[in-house]
């Protein structure tokens, strides 16, 4: 392979990982992927002896750069927001994102009920997901436990799961159980902690810690 075609596959990697980039849900992911596309393009411009290619990638990478350090340096606020099972909100809520929930968890059809508890997960204020269970003596299980798109770093999970799950205990539930909706939900379950046991349920037990809201 001479250095030409060496130098146009740079390019061809370049382009395919910013196009990639553009396809990721994650604002996060898509600077970080975008990034290294430019870099590519960084290292084709200069091989060819395209200045300006050079010069505007790296223009590029520098502000995707100093974007995923704002990301990294600022500290987000998360609280909990309990509602009623009929509330207004949640049903405009669940029908907005009725696509990307079906995605995540296709069998999931919402039934309000007055045993169900509903709380959704606020970051900065903004509800950025939902978790609907229903007590069944010391156990929960869930119906959904959703994150809407761009907000899918763990974070919000994390939080309701370790931070806030005195939240559940004080209502008597200790353990959480759930079925596998799609592969994407079975990676999460098995990120946030969940365990399969030979009912083919996740289980999560949930840690005795204080309920704070966490910034």
């Amino acid at each position: 392979m001479d250095a030409s075609h060496l130098y146009e596959l740079i390019g061809y990697a370049g382009s395919l990982l910013v196009a990639f980039s553009l396809s990721m849900k994650s604002l996060q992911r898509l600077r970080m992927i975008n990034m290294i596309g430019a870099s590519f393009f960084i290292c084709y411009g200069i091989l060819i002896g395209a200045l300006p290619i050079a010069i505007l990638n790296s223009l590029t990478f520098c502000v995707n750069a100093y974007n995923l350090w704002r990301m990294w340096q600022r500290r987000d606020y998360f609280t909990l927001m309990q509602v009623r099972a009929d509330s207004a909100y949640l049903k405009r809520f669940l029908e907005f994102y009725r696509k990307e929930i079906s995605e995540f968890i296709p069998t999931y059809q919402f039934k309000p009920d007055d045993l169900q508890v509903v709380v959704f997960i606020l970051r900065n204020m903004l509800p950025v997901g939902l978790v609907i269970v229903k007590p069944e003596g010391k156990e929960a299980r869930i119906f959904l436990d959703f994150v809407i798109p761009g907000y899918r770093d763990f974070r919000a999970g994390k939080f309701l799961l370790e931070e806030s799950a005195e939240f559940y205990r004080q209502q008597g539930i200790h353990r959480l159980s759930t079925s596998t909706g799609s592969a994407k939900h079975e990676t999460y379950l098995k990120r946030m902690g969940f365990h399969l046991e030979t009912d083919g349920r996740y289980y999560y037990e949930l840690p005795a810690r204080v309920i704070r809201e966490h910034i």
